[in-house]
């Protein structure tokens, strides 16, 4: 008969995607890995292509022990700074796990406040690390879905190629249309533009 989750130490891999664009919510996954069982050729998701990113995270999803994807709004970044708003995101995605772990690895070299266990700052955690590598991959494509629909809304900015990062192509958009709701005010290319309005 195979252990329950409860039987085995259970370690949360935390990371967040979203923290350089000037548009959209920074994301934070929390990911309960299987030590046993979970999916090969786990990485960190800027080094995998948009194809493999997308089956990894369906592999993750369906073989985790437990798994949970936060946005941390465009407000609250621009109340908080993104430092902060990605600190409490992955907070709120260890929070959201079905399991409580006993230990939280958290991509970077500082971990978010409040939590109820234990944290390791891992910096570089999403290469080294499985479960930060698990974590990176699920916020990057919650992310980059989220762009998508922000492309629906907003198609006049190009979301749906840049996904909100200060890209040549995004920077004149801004020029020529001004900030959509969903621009972050806090940052200083978006600041800019509004004061030459």
């Amino acid at each position: 008969m195979s252990e329950t989750p409860q039987a085995l130490t259970l370690v949360a891999g935390a990371d967040e995607a979203g923290r350089g664009p000037l548009a959209g919510p920074v994301v934070a996954a929390a990911v309960i890995l299987d030590p046993r069982n979970y999916p090969p050729g786990l990485a960190d998701s800027k080094k995998l292509t948009p194809r493999r990113r997308e089956q990894l995270a369906a592999s993750i999803r369906e073989q985790a022990l437990s798994w949970a994807i936060v946005p941390c709004s465009v407000s609250e970044i621009d109340e908080l700074n993104i430092l902060q708003a990605s600190l409490l995101a992955m907070r709120r995605a260890v929070e959201g796990l079905a399991h409580a772990p006993a230990h939280v690895l958290v991509d970077g070299n500082q971990c978010p406040t409040g939590l109820a266990c234990p944290a390791t700052a891992v910096v570089g955690g999403d290469a080294l690390e499985p479960a930060i590598s698990a974590a990176s991959i699920l916020a990057k494509t919650a992310r980059d879905a989220w762009m998508l629909e922000l492309h629906q809304r907003y198609p006049a900015y190009g979301f749906d190629r840049h996904k909100g990062y200060p890209t040549p192509a995004h920077m004149a958009a801004l020029r020529a249309h001004g900030a959509c709701p969903e621009h972050r005010r806090s940052f200083a290319p978006v600041r800019a533009i509004l004061e030459t309005g």
